[in-house]
């Protein structure tokens, strides 16, 4: 009889909490666990823009026609993730801010280098686009506790961005330039 006692009140001590849902893993895989909001963040800026850092490759600069320009400098956005994230604070206690964002891009190279071989691409021709980027902001740090603080200042940061790129070089075969061209154009 004390046995059969005993024997119930352990089922009723271990089914119980599971029913209740005192135990930490009692959904199993179904269990939510907290993550904190900064990883999704970081998770998409790592996987989103993974050809920031990529190197093109165009087609050939084919004879009789102007010479390419870089006439894409970067954009506000990819200035903007190379200057680096404000510093995560604990809200109330220490808070940082940028406002005011002013960028301003200036070419400072644009040029085309002789062919030359390059592995996994071939022979191709390096164009050079660099790009000077100043960044103007108002850098406000901000505190709660234990009294209210307020601090804004003016920053300029300078960034040097190289956008770049591949040329194919196919010798000086018009025939053959005219058909890489389709190529890597229709696919």
């Amino acid at each position: 009889m004390i046995w059969n006692k005993k024997f119930w009140v352990g089922l009723a001590a271990a089914v119980l909490p599971t029913l209740t849902g005192c135990l930490p893993l009692s959904m199993g895989i179904f269990t939510p666990i907290p993550i904190m909001p900064w990883v999704s963040e970081r998770m998409e800026e790592k996987y989103a823009f993974k050809n920031d850092h990529r190197v093109p490759v165009m087609p050939p600069i084919r004879e009789g026609f102007p010479m390419p320009t870089c006439d894409d400098p970067p954009d506000e956005a990819h200035v903007l993730r190379i200057l680096g994230r404000v510093s995560r604070g604990i809200p109330f206690f220490y808070e940082e801010f940028r406002d005011d964002v002013t960028v301003v891009v200036e070419k400072m190279v644009d040029k085309i280098d002789p062919p030359r071989f390059f592995p996994l691409v071939g022979p191709a021709q390096l164009h050079h686009c660099h790009y000077k980027c100043t960044v103007y902001f108002k850098e406000t740090v901000q505190s709660g506790y234990p009294f209210p603080v307020k601090v804004t200042n003016p920053r300029v940061e300078v960034l040097y961005i190289d956008k770049d790129h591949l040329h194919l070089y196919v010798g000086s075969d018009v025939e053959v330039q005219r058909q890489v061209t389709k190529d890597l154009v229709n696919n």
